[in-house]
């Protein structure tokens, strides 16, 4: 059907939401709105599924949800005859009836459901698949992305985001359901009553604070350092229970932002309530100047990324980015657990290809293992999962990636805000010990290791000509490779979608031995790197850029040069 048919059948069949029926009658007539709903349906991924809530099939709403979950149900039964499922969500608008409408869909189907009765943090879902050895799970969430929009994570039975061959098997049951007649449908009181959907204990959380805590590095630390921060869940899942694992370690100062402390899918305060832009953390950054704290803390939305700001020399704060917190926790857990003796032996280190090369050197200085897999936290779990099948899961110590994505332990398998903002208070009360800010231990890693400035610059492509422009961006690079950025050559290219990188000092020719992916790195001459790839839940393209300079203001004067000559490429 082309998508004025589609519109006219949405029209008389998707009625059950008075919103989407409202919507639907505004558009009546507008040619440009109706197409925008309806030119394509949301692609499922390795990502799930990600968009704008509202009515259509390139909108999230109850029958996308419904949709999809049907399609998860049919993988299930095919691979494994029967199963459980492992369901949760966050404060998204929208997030508790999609969640319960998944579960409908599951109990229908004859799936086990283990559901939670309130929001949780997306790693908690990675938990529950786990604890409860279900064969998927399910997170309602859209990350940090703005209030319009909503999402569906997948997990497959490791409690990681369903691989590519996953996916993909999912995405072609989809492909065959008929959105409105094909899904199986039962009531969710009947589900309950049944015992085909179970609400999970909240025993089961203190079990997963209790995993969370066994990552401790230095424990008692913060109770001897009388460390004070300031935190913001910014009207997200983190807020109980990251204030509670903060209590349980021993950190009594922490001041909330009262305006960010509730569970609230409007983000009234900051729009894009992402902890890697200043604006979302400005409230926090506010109360940082009243109060003067160690540090301040900002967990997204499903609380799996955690974004700090840190006292720096003249009692103002310091935004660090997530490469810099990663490297410094990198820092710190190898450095402490070998003055330990806990340090395992051949320990790991997983990063992600964009997050910065300084971790190269700290794996150097510690004789630790450093393994690069592609963007997505779903690669650091495979390696841990790998890890697990040869009874070597203890080798892993601490993977990240440079969008604020942290994970100790292998108790679950997606990054985890929670963790990551026990760890950081550890590190900063460590370091407080010592009298040392973080900002200053910073600062004395880059004259270490060198001066690495990592920026990442989005190119937003809005629409269905946005798209488009994105898919012609890529094939116009893969055709006309550039030879140069601002003044520094190319020297090797690497493209992941072809599994290849060229060598274009030597002419050599080498296979990347990593799944296709569609991203291209050019490494330049002085080590300085830029790295494009669109996003795989957003409609922009990521460019990634490497300056390795003197210090500070050198770094900047080449990464400015680098983005304005990147810039062209990307037009």
């Amino acid at each position: 059907m082309n998508h004025i048919e589609l519109y006219n059948e949405w029209l008389n069949k998707a009625v059950e939401d008075k919103d989407l029926t409202a919507e639907l009658e505004s558009v009546k007539g507008n040619d440009e709105e109706i197409y925008d709903r309806f030119y394509r349906t949301l692609e499922f991924g390795t990502a799930g599924l990600r968009g704008i809530i509202g009515a259509g099939t390139n909108r999230m709403n109850i029958y996308v949800v419904r949709q999809a979950t049907q399609g998860l149900a049919n993988y299930v039964i095919k691979k494994y005859g029967k199963g459980a499922v492992a369901i949760s969500h966050d404060s998204r608008i929208k997030a508790d009836l999609f969640m319960n409408e998944a579960a409908r869909v599951l109990a229908a189907n004859g799936i086990k459901v283990y559901i939670t009765s309130e929001l949780q943090p997306t790693p908690v879902l990675s938990y529950l698949v786990r604890h409860f050895k279900c064969q998927a799970g399910i997170m309602i969430t859209a990350s940090h992305n703005p209030a319009a929009y909503n999402g569906y994570k997948a997990y497959g039975e490791d409690g990681c985001q369903m691989t590519d061959v996953a996916a993909n098997a999912v995405y072609d049951e989809i492909q065959s359901i008929d959105m409105f007649n094909g899904v199986k449908l039962t009531s969710l009181e009947d589900a309950v009553n049944s015992g085909m959907v179970e609400y999970v204990d909240d025993s089961v959380y203190t079990q997963y604070l209790e995993c969370v805590k066994t990552r401790q590095v230095s424990k008692d630390i913060c109770k001897d350092a009388d460390l004070s921060v300031v935190y913001t869940p910014l009207n997200g899942t983190g807020n109980k229970l990251v204030r509670r694992v903060l209590s349980e370690i021993g950190v009594e100062k922490v001041a909330i932002v009262k305006e960010q402390e509730m569970p609230d899918g409007n983000f009234t305060t900051c729009p894009y309530p992402n902890p890697e832009i200043k604006e979302a953390l400005q409230l926090g950054l506010d109360m940082c100047k009243e109060t003067q704290p160690d540090l301040l803390l900002a967990t997204d939305p499903d609380a799996d990324r955690v974004g700090i700001a840190v006292k720096d020399y003249d009692g103002s704060y310091r935004l660090l980015t997530g490469n810099e917190t990663g490297a410094m926790l990198t820092e710190y857990i190898l450095r402490s657990r070998t003055e330990a003796g806990t340090l395992p032996k051949d320990p790991i280190i997983v990063k992600t290809i964009v997050t910065t090369k300084l971790i190269n050197a700290i794996c150097n200085k510690y004789n630790a293992e450093l393994k690069n897999v592609l963007t997505g936290f779903k690669y650091i779990g495979e390696v841990i999962l790998n890890l697990e099948k040869d009874n070597e899961e203890e080798r892993f110590v601490f993977g990240f990636e440079e969008s604020y994505g942290y994970l100790s332990g292998s108790y679950v398998r997606d990054k985890d805000a929670v963790v990551a903002s026990m760890l950081i208070c550890e590190m900063a009360a460590y370091y407080k010990k010592q009298g040392k800010t973080l900002a200053m231990v910073m600062d004395e890693m880059y004259e270490e290791y060198g001066y690495y400035k990592n920026t990442t610059l989005n190119f937003g492509f809005s629409g269905a000509s946005g798209m488009q422009k994105m898919a012609d961006i890529m094939a116009s690079l893969r055709e006309n490779a550039p030879k140069e950025f601002a003044s520094y050559k190319v020297v090797k290219i690497a493209d992941y979608l072809e599994s290849k990188e060229y060598d274009l000092v030597t002419g050599e020719e080498t296979v990347i031995n990593l799944p296709k992916s569609n991203v291209l790195s050019y490494s330049l001459e002085g080590e300085h790197a830029c790295i494009i790839r669109p996003s795989g839940t957003e409609p922009k393209i990521k460019l990634y850029i490497t300056a390795v300079g003197k210090d500070a203001d050198d770094a900047q004067t080449i990464t400015d040069k680098l983005a304005e000559s990147a810039q062209t490429y990307l037009s």
